[in-house]
């Protein structure tokens, strides 16, 4: 009998209800709103339902994450090695990869001014580098923290990684990769308060026809030139040309298919899950990261305003040919950015249709973030 009570009582303490904090309970109901988010509201399910359910796991089950100098048995936690993965920049780069395979740079060859208002949205970078150094931290944390303001997963996880910044790449990945999937909720008061009526009507004239020699000749060139320049950018960059060149040759249909569907799920599910676990409650609840949320969320506003003032300005020097809303795309959510765009014109005009000319500056942001983060590894000697 003694034996069975003792049995029994391991057992019982065993279970989670003995090992978690206050700060578990906390974070698990945020990961449940997270993955009602996506599944009941859609908002970007793809992204928040791997990074939601690892959010759960580890907090269920912290020693999913658990190091090989943290066990006792010399095997790690199954969430630990997909989260060197993100460590080693190997997922964000082919994340890259899946993403020029599946994007058509057609609109940005087409209407080259989508380059200013991609750079016009890199305002919220710079100023959450300038914010996260007036809050006291070190010059590389806060570079690593600037790159949610362009709200940019991939690029956010390898900078953070590339400046060894690894303690941060949790909150850093998470509030970015969160505000990319709550980007139709974010974004449209920005556009509507800062845009009229009459501004957010225009229709844009049809964009020119693209050849086949130009949408070949695109990633080549801009791989050489920023490259030669920031050889830093070389991974996010050249992986994203490669992909776009996979498509764009019609040589390796079966790279393109791989690189943009099984190969970008495959990493969407090991990147997801394995960011959303780095929110355990002792890492997650305390200032510091609420303030990397916190200074998040107000860059990646400032970056979308920054690109809708763009539009308004080109708009007055075109004479009303530019729609400001595009500007907003000039973040690095592909494609929801252009989405919305899309969206909020239609609002107003269900016949305007302006999906494809933003597609042009959400491209041009996702180049500019990257270039951004180069820009950041070079001020820093890192290679």
């Amino acid at each position: 009998m003694d034996y069975v009570i003792e049995t029994m009582g391991n057992l019982i303490h065993q279970t989670a209800f003995f090992n978690l904090t206050w700060g578990n309970y906390v974070m698990i109901l945020v990961a449940c709103f997270f993955i009602y988010l996506a599944i009941g509201r859609g908002y970007e399910p793809l992204l928040l339902l791997p990074i939601s359910f690892g959010m759960l796991l580890v907090n269920l089950y912290p020693d999913i994450m658990m190091t090989v100098e943290e066990s006792s048995n010399g095997i790690g936690g199954l969430l630990h090695y997909f989260y060197l993965l993100d460590e080693w920049a190997i997922l964000p780069s082919l994340i890259f990869l899946g993403v020029g395979a599946m994007t058509d740079f057609g609109p940005l060859i087409a209407n080259p001014i989508s380059f200013i208002l991609g750079a016009a949205a890199q305002f919220g970078v710079f100023f959450a580098y300038i914010a996260a150094i007036l809050m006291g931290f070190s010059d590389k944390a806060a570079a690593a923290i600037s790159i949610i303001g362009g709200a940019d997963g991939p690029t956010s996880i390898f900078l953070a990684g590339k400046l060894g910044q690894g303690d941060l790449m949790g909150p850093i990945a998470v509030a970015a990769y969160s505000y990319m999937a709550l980007v139709p909720i974010i974004q449209p008061p920005i556009m509507k308060l800062l845009t009229t009526k009459k501004e957010r009507a225009i229709k844009m004239e049809q964009l020119r026809p693209v050849s086949k020699l130009e949408k070949i000749l695109f990633p080549i060139i801009v791989t050489i030139v920023v490259v030669l320049i920031l050889p830093t950018t070389a991974p996010l960059v050249g992986m994203l040309m490669l992909g776009n060149l996979f498509r764009e040759s019609g040589v390796v249909k079966q790279l393109t298919e791989t690189a943009s569907n099984a190969l970008m799920y495959i990493v969407v599910i090991i990147l997801g899950t394995s960011v959303g676990a780095t929110t355990s409650a002792e890492a997650f609840i305390n200032l510091q990261t609420l303030g990397i949320v916190a200074l998040g969320l107000i860059a990646f506003c400032i970056g979308t305003a920054a690109g809708v003032l763009f539009g308004k300005l080109l708009c007055k020097l075109t004479g009303g040919k530019i729609n400001p809303l595009i500007g907003s795309a000039g973040v690095s959510a592909v494609p929801m950015a252009a989405r919305v765009s899309q969206k909020v014109g239609a609002e107003e005009d269900p016949t305007n249709f302006l999906l494809m000319h933003a597609m042009g500056p959400n491209v041009a942001g996702v180049i500019g973030t990257a270039v951004a983060a180069g820009t950041f590894m070079a001020i820093f000697g890192v290679m």
